[in-house]
Parts: C-alpha cells; structure tokens; sequence
C-alpha cells in the first residue's frame, strides 16, 4: 500500500515535470537556428539568481477577457478627466499539486480515493500587447498617472469576472477530465476524486 501511493505520488512529479517540459518547448520552438548568424548584434547581459521557487501548480483552464473601461476623477469647478481603454486579459484556473500528501490517497477494495486541493485562481493579468488607450480627455500632467489607475482597476475587474464566471468550478471539472482517465490507466483502479470537508467552527454553548 504504502508503496503504491509513493508511486502515484511520483506520477504527480512526473507528471509536473512533462507539464514544465511542454512549457518549454513552446516557448522555444518559435526560435530559428540560424538567428545566430543573421543578426548583427551583440549584448552582454550578467544574469544573478535572486530566488528559486517550486512550482507545482497544474494550470487547468483559461478565461480570456474584452472589455471598455471608462475612468474619471471627478472635481467640482474643473472638467473631470477621463480616459477610456480597450482592454483584454487572462484568468488562469489551476490545481497546486504540491499539497497533496500520502494521506490524501487511499485505496477500498478495487477503488482508489484522491482528495484534491482545493481549486485556485492562480494567475490574472491584463494583456498589454492587446489593449490600448481608446481616448482621453482634460488629462494634462495626469494622463499616465490616469491611464495606470485605470489599468489596475480593469485588472481587478478581471479577477472578479473570472470568479464569477466559475473559473474555479470550470478547473475542477477539467481535472476529472485529464487526472481521472491518467490515475486509473495507471493504477487498474476505479479513481474517485474529490476534495476533503473543510472544518468548520462548533457553536459556543
């Protein structure tokens, strides 16, 4: 027993490294082999590492967000200035592995019960390269300082449409869909996956 639920504990590390490795992949198999020889360039760059985290959050879904986002300062003798953004951005669901632990798996009969962390909204963003300023108006000295006020409220904005919109249930049901088929390929079990009660407070007497 206890060497099965270390092999599917390993299955979850593997299975964070396979995901790390397609990330890569991405994100390299745009570059040219010949870049090196065509470019004219040179840079000298010195790289210091400051932090190292582990990662271990297996992103699930993703919301992806337009909106008009108008915001004003409002005064009482001046013109109020406003500015007016066509914004789009991201919502990223996940499930953080790392916070599954042995007593999370456990086996009846020919079943095996895996108690999942709770969902997590673990990333949103505004996409820059997408939005821009539609129009501003009675800005002056104030435009930029105008401008980041109104992109950091249509970042907020976005978190909340995403909860809203049940992200968080979306990334549930999206790990049954890849985690369950894996688990019983690999186990020969019926996989039930569920997330553990949370504890709640007793009432005084």
């Amino acid at each position: 027993m206890t060497r099965f639920i270390n092999s599917l504990l390993r299955f979850f590390l593997v299975l964070l490294l396979v995901v790390g490795l397609v990330v890569l992949w991405e994100q390299l198999r745009g570059w040219s082999v010949f870049s090196g020889l065509t470019k004219k360039e040179a840079s000298v760059q010195t790289v210091v590492l400051q932090e190292v985290t582990e990662l271990g959050k297996l992103e699930l879904v993703k919301y992806r967000f337009k909106d008009i986002v108008e915001h004003q300062l409002i005064r009482e003798w001046l013109p109020n200035p406003k500015a007016v953004l066509i914004v789009e951005g991201e919502a990223v669901g996940c499930l953080d592995l790392t916070k599954i632990t042995s007593e999370d798996i456990t086996t009846q009969g020919d079943s095996l019960i895996v108690h999942l962390p709770d969902p997590e909204l673990c990333s949103y963003k505004i996409d820059h390269r997408n939005s821009r300023v539609f129009n501003t108006e009675y800005t002056f000295f104030e435009e930029a300082q105008l401008v980041s006020e109104a992109y950091r409220r249509a970042e907020t904005q976005i978190r909340r449409a995403a909860l809203n919109s049940g992200i968080l249930e979306q990334t549930r049901q999206n790990a049954d869909k890849i985690l369950k088929p894996l688990l019983e390929r690999i186990s020969g079990k019926k996989v039930f996956l569920t997330t553990r009660p949370k504890a709640t407070l007793q009432p005084l007497r």
